[in-house]
């Protein structure tokens, strides 16, 4: 669906809005992605999700009973014909805070990468060692990205199954050089709900082809087998994300996680062996008029 930006009413941008403050106020509480005095580095790549991030966090500066500044900071790679006048005048109009990073990593990238090989896993660890440096510089304290729910779920069955590991992307971790840590306030926002919102928003959205790199077509196939099953079945994909906060370890098979060589004939969680499954329901992002977000 296509909205025209011109034919929208403040109420209607509100009710775009809704679920995706309603699921990041709920993420943010769920794993205290943001505390009391927090300086928030969300990195800005000029594409819809990281748009959509920073009106989250902007609105819920405003909104939240706590205290916590906002910096948007976008690198420019030096990529061929990359705007950079778009995300300056952006960020200049609404008022926020803004550090435009210049970095030729681009010639790096090409000159390291082979003829016929995909650049984006240098491009990212770049990109990534320059944002934690500057992280570190400014004193943010936490580092915001712009993964959503599908994000995360694509990596789930791209680790499943070309990885043969069980390993998701979390929405809070340490940050690899261990001096930050990396939030991803969208976990469990749906990109459907992005894309409406930022076609409304009219974003000033900047292309990520300009390096010519290849897409990465295996995460392409595995996100139209998770966007087919959601058409045939409405709710799939945010059972497949409830189930990632309801693991059970020893209902699998990773022997690093639990101690299967120690079990006894006393069983600890019950004669469950020949049960009937059993699929309980659970209030999970279901219902909700109000969040009391980021609690202290």
């Amino acid at each position: 669906m296509t909205l025209n930006p011109n034919t929208l009413t403040p109420p209607d941008l509100s009710r775009l809005f809704a679920p995706i403050v309603r699921g990041a106020g709920q993420a943010i509480g769920d794993y205290r992605m943001i505390e009391q005095g927090d300086r928030v580095m969300v990195c800005l790549s000029g594409g819809k999700d990281s748009y959509t991030l920073l009106d989250v966090l902007l609105h819920l500066q405003k909104k939240a009973p706590i205290d916590f500044e906002v910096v948007a900071v976008n690198l420019d790679q030096g990529q061929p014909g990359f705007p950079k006048d778009v995300l300056p005048r952006y960020l200049q109009g609404l008022g926020v805070r803004h550090d435009i990073l210049t970095e030729d990593t681009y010639s790096v990238v090409k000159e390291k990468t082979p003829e016929g090989k995909t650049t984006c896993s240098l491009c990212s660890r770049l990109r990534r060692g320059i944002l934690y440096a500057h992280a570190r510089q400014i004193g943010a304290t936490k580092i915001a990205l712009g993964h959503h729910r599908e994000d995360i779920l694509e990596t789930l069955f791209m680790n499943l199954f070309f990885g043969a590991r069980l390993k998701a992307m979390p929405p809070k971790l340490q940050s690899d050089d261990g001096t930050n840590v990396v939030i991803r306030p969208l976990a469990y926002v749906a990109e459907a709900d992005i894309i409406r919102y930022a076609q409304a928003r009219a974003f000033p959205i900047i292309p990520c082809n300009l390096c010519g790199s290849q897409p990465n077509l295996q995460r392409k196939v595995v996100g139209e087998m998770l966007a087919g099953w959601e058409r045939e079945h409405p709710g799939r994909l945010q059972n497949i994300l409830r189930s990632l906060t309801r693991v059970t370890p020893s209902h699998l098979l990773d022997r690093d996680l639990y101690d299967f060589a120690s079990l006894s004939v006393t069983p600890a969680e019950g004669d469950t062996g020949f049960d009937a499954e059993s699929y309980p329901e659970r209030e999970f992002m279901a219902g909700l008029s109000e969040l009391s977000l980021l609690p202290q």
